[in-house]
């Protein structure tokens, strides 16, 4: 994902509604050879202007330990970004707090076995570890690229994962779900199963436009809107709103000579983030940037003049949920 900041820069807009706080409760960092965003770039993103107080870091296979046994390598990415929320913690780089929570990676496949890689990830970030990310994004299509964590078909109701996932809530963990649209009834069935356990519902469920699901949006959304109805039933979900801006959703914001404006995104994608709210409510809802993976169809600061402008009609009292307090009560930033 290489830079596009001269093609981001050509859209500019004055910042909404600038002094509402906000949890930015889903983003990555990273430093590959084409592409780095680390502390900086985030910090670069969030303070252009918006009010952003605090962060939420989700697993993205960055800085894995290179040696020592392969299931607790993950745990060295929980050991960088609590080094990166320990910076910003700092108060050196500004008022905002990166990394405030963390949500990393084990492989729930494990089982009961599961509890070392837990207890490692605790020990790394005692004050800021939060949940796991095992995701389950699975299409046949060749032209849907698979998730980073190389899921079989219909993960969620394996019974070596379902052993694992029963380990999360005995160490006061939560579970950030990430997927393709036709498998929210999989999540579903997971989170009937397991109610003790808080399930964070990444990207809508991540509906897909493209491939054999190109031209069929509607007819998608039509089947998306009954599901999210149905998982919306179960309590202990929660849901983000946003990551809806990458290229596997089709809108092919990317391929233009100019990047889209708020107006722009709120007029193609409102409906999802509606829907979504009018289920779950705004106390379960939460907006997110997906950054620095949405960064490739917009800026920080159009994306939440977007969200801004999908919010309006909420009361004072529902968006404070939506912009802030659903993210720091889910991930326990308090």
């Amino acid at each position: 994902m290489p830079t596009n900041e001269a093609w981001l820069a050509q859209v500019h807009e004055a910042v909404i509604e600038p002094d509402l706080p906000i949890v930015d409760p889903h983003h990555h960092l990273w430093d590959h050879p084409d592409h780095r965003y680390m502390l900086d770039e985030l910090r670069a993103d969030t303070g252009s202007g918006h009010n952003v107080v605090a962060t939420v870091f989700v697993e993205c296979k960055a800085m894995y330990r290179a040696a020592g046994p392969e299931h607790l390598r993950p745990v060295g990415e929980t050991e960088f970004v609590n080094g990166i929320a320990a910076q910003s913690a700092s108060g050196i780089y500004g008022a905002m707090r990166a990394c405030k929570g963390i949500v990393g990676f084990a492989d729930l496949r494990r089982g009961a076995a599961v509890d070392e890689v837990l207890e490692a990830h605790l020990a790394a970030a005692p004050a800021r570890f939060r949940g796991i990310r095992h995701a389950s994004a699975y299409d046949e299509s060749p032209a849907v690229r698979p998730t980073h964590t190389n899921p079989p078909k219909g993960l969620l109701g394996l019974p070596d994962f379902r052993e694992g996932f029963a380990r999360l809530a005995r160490h006061g963990l939560s579970f950030d779900a990430w997927l393709y649209h036709h498998q929210i009834p999989e999540l579903t069935a997971l989170a009937r199963a397991h109610p003790e356990t808080v399930i964070i519902l990444d990207h809508f469920g991540g509906p897909i436009g493209i491939g054999p699901y190109e031209g069929k949006r509607n007819e998608i959304f039509a089947q998306w809107m009954k599901d999210i109805v149905s998982l919306s039933e179960c309590l202990n979900v929660v849901a983000t709103l946003g990551g809806i801006n990458m290229a596997v959703n089709g809108f092919g914001w990317h391929k233009r000579d100019l990047p889209p404006s708020s107006d722009e995104l709120a007029a193609a994608t409102q409906d999802y983030y509606l829907h979504t709210i009018d289920c779950f409510g705004p106390d379960r809802c939460m907006f997110e940037s997906n950054f620095p993976v949405d960064k490739l169809s917009c800026s920080y600061g159009v994306l939440w003049n977007a969200f801004k402008k999908i919010a309006r009609n909420f009361s004072a009292e529902e968006k404070a949920a939506l912009f802030h307090g659903t993210a720091a009560r889910v991930y326990r930033l308090d």
